[in-house]
């Protein structure tokens, strides 16, 4: 299994311009709407709102995150020093069967966001991947999963069931694109400032 590859990020100027990101979580209600500006990150989801100063956030989790609408949605879970947490997605709902991808506007965001954290001496913790026991659960069953479609293959092959058998291999094929591309990419580790995780940004 693959490791977390490295993306160099590249620290902001002093009072750059403010970089701004959006995305709607769902069809019903308003966008999401943050903005990176000189006092900190500003954000306001719903009738909620706020400004964290960049030394004040305490953790960010990048993680990769596919739905059924849009196999390449990626999330990031920043949390403040009072236990406050906020979602960044790279998608946004559009219509009823449309979810549109965001995925530039999406890492220059989360780029920029670590860039000023850095410049302003941040010590939170930077988390890629999903939790230890939801990826040891991953892990456990995928290869539940792969030895219940080896048997039924080999049962197939021995039975002359070819029909069968050539299901059996386009599901399996499938089955490790989706599920062993979610853990791939998700397994858990820390990374720093200097090194985002290339597999968790789009």
């Amino acid at each position: 299994m693959s490791e977390l590859q490295p993306h160099d990020a590249t620290p902001s100027a002093p009072h750059a311009p403010a970089a701004s990101y959006a995305y709607k979580a769902s069809l019903i209600g308003s966008a999401h709407q943050f903005e990176l500006t000189d006092e900190g990150l500003s954000w306001q989801a719903g009738s909620k709102s706020g400004v964290w100063r960049y030394p004040d956030i305490a953790a960010i989790r990048l993680s990769y995150r596919p739905v059924s609408m849009q196999s390449r949605r990626f999330r990031a879970d920043i949390e403040s020093a009072s236990g406050q947490r906020i979602v960044v997605l790279s998608t946004s709902w559009q219509t009823v069967a449309l979810m549109t991808p965001q995925d530039r506007d999406y890492r220059a965001f989360i780029t920029q966001l670590h860039a000023r954290m850095r410049q302003a001496g941040s010590r939170a913790m930077l988390i890629g991947g999903i939790g230890p026991k939801t990826y040891a659960a991953g892990i456990l069953l995928l290869a539940l999963v792969t030895v219940a479609i080896a048997g039924l293959l080999i049962r197939a092959i021995a039975t002359g069931e070819w029909a069968g058998g050539l299901f059996l291999i386009g599901f399996a094929a499938l089955f490790s694109w989706q599920i062993g591309g979610f853990v791939r990419r998700n397994r858990p580790g820390a990374y720093t400032f200097d090194h985002l995780p290339e597999a968790l940004l789009p």
